[in-house]
């Protein structure tokens, strides 16, 4: 069989890359458990109509279809986010569920966009939504940014996992769409379409495009520019706001909303994981209503936003009740691949053996095995030496795969002995109750200290 050739744009992660990523998500669904909300999961497959209801999507969803299926409109397709479905699933069940319905997913999800750095064909997302009855409270819109805070809190501790820090950017769609109604504007979305693009385009195409293409006049597309500038880690872009000049009932509403999210996220503010009011962000989908999510990593602003959201008040409508929602979204492994990928972040073994059991001779490999049984009956993960070699041998056979310690059977009335590879320390020791440090007993994530941002 010929060597296969990878497949662009489906990442696949080597055993000690993986061990982090299986961190990275157990830290993710720890804190949004602490915070009370259940995890589902969905099916990866939804019709097509429910998935091109986002529009600007449509060339990007995988059609699924049976090899023999030569004809006609296959019908459904791999989902490429976890709104889609989680709207569907409250439709479903809205009978048996508690609202506010707070959930959180853990999921693949699959886009058929241009491979780059940061950007899959196949990727693990991970969301959590606050989703209510006809009506939810603004204060959950507060809730899920402080939720997420919390999560990249966690990710980018030192202690923990250790990945670069967050910067979590906030903006509220009532603001700006106040806002440009207050300028006269006819057509905010065109707008906010335009105003989306300037982390892609200089200030002046920009403002090009809000004349050429949103009709703006010269003086009005300024105006929204002058918007767009501003930045604040408070609340003092009220005022930057109102000294522009405009005035609206919609603006001041959003103006509020986007000041209480930002206050009400302050305690959670560290030198790792900030949060920023930035009025340029606008999220091109049409259902955000009021506030609006966007994260950069840093020291890799290139990746674009890694972690996004907002707030929809209709995305999910039987005809008769509406579910409102606020959710956010981490690509997990828009994160990850590119700093495993550059050695940022590492796991200190490639196995999640502790120990290595040696085998003196064949023969007596039963008493090995039993060894390990002993071992792994209090927790230690271990494994049996695959081969009777020389003990050097066993050890260096350990070393390659980063475990830690070997356990030397007893011979004849002798106890065995564990050796710790690293600093050669051996000792007797009775391995029925006998564990590592609590440190060694599981591989550890860390920081490479050799890779810098």
């Amino acid at each position: 069989m010929a060597r296969p050739t990878p497949l662009s744009g489906f990442p696949e992660l080597l055993p000690a890359q993986r061990h982090v990523e299986q961190q990275v998500l157990a830290s993710l669904a720890a804190t949004f458990e602490l915070h009370g909300f259940a995890n589902v999961e969905t099916r990866a497959v939804e019709p097509l109509d429910q998935l091109l209801r986002k529009g600007e999507t449509s060339k990007e969803v995988y059609v699924l279809r049976r090899i023999h299926d030569t004809e006609g409109d296959a019908g459904m397709g791999l989902h490429f986010d976890l709104t889609v479905p989680f709207a569907r699933y409250v439709l479903e069940n809205a009978g048996r569920l508690e609202f506010p319905f707070r959930r959180y997913q853990i999921q693949k999800v699959w886009r058929g966009e241009r491979p780059q750095e940061g950007r899959f064909r196949e990727f693990t997302q991970a969301d959590i939504d606050v989703i209510g009855r006809d009506t939810l409270a603004f204060h959950h819109d507060v809730e899920v940014a402080r939720v997420m805070l919390d999560a990249l809190g966690s990710l980018a501790d030192p202690g923990s996992i250790g990945l670069p820090g967050f910067r979590l950017q906030v903006n509220n769609r009532k603001l700006i769409q106040g806002f440009y109604t207050g300028l006269g504007v006819t057509d905010t979305d065109a707008v906010m379409r335009a105003v989306d693009k300037l982390d892609k385009y200089p200030e002046d195409r920009v403002g090009a495009l809000l004349v050429q293409d949103a009709g703006l006049t010269p003086e009005q597309a300024e105006s929204c520019l002058a918007l767009a500038r501003i930045s604040a880690p408070d609340s003092s872009f009220v005022e930057q706001v109102r000294a522009l000049g405009v005035h609206h009932e919609l603006l001041d509403e959003g103006l509020t909303e986007l000041a209480a999210v930002i206050e009400g996220c302050a305690p959670l503010v560290t030198d790792r994981v900030r949060i920023v009011a930035d009025l340029k962000i606008a999220r091109g989908l049409d259902y955000y209503t009021g506030t609006v999510f966007e994260t950069r990593l840093d020291g890799y602003e290139s990746l674009g936003s890694i972690c996004s959201g907002g707030r929809y008040d209709a995305l999910a409508t039987d005809g008769r009740t509406t579910y409102p929602g606020v959710g956010i979204s981490l690509g997990v492994s828009r994160v990850l691949v590119p700093l495993l990928g550059k050695g940022v972040v590492e796991a200190d073994r490639s196995v999640p053996s502790a120990v290595l059991v040696a085998v003196v001779d064949e023969e007596s490999r039963a008493a090995s095995d039993a060894l390990a049984g002993q071992l792994r009956a209090n927790g230690v993960p271990c494994e049996v030496a695959p081969a009777a070699q020389k003990f050097g041998r066993q050890i260096r056979h350990a070393e390659r795969r980063g475990i830690p310690y070997v356990l030397f059977p007893g011979v004849a009335d002798q106890a065995p002995e564990v050796k710790d590879i690293r600093s050669g320390d051996q000792t007797a020791v009775d391995p029925a109750t006998w564990t590592p440090p609590v440190e060694d007993l599981h591989p550890r994530v860390r920081r490479n200290p050799q890779e810098q941002l």
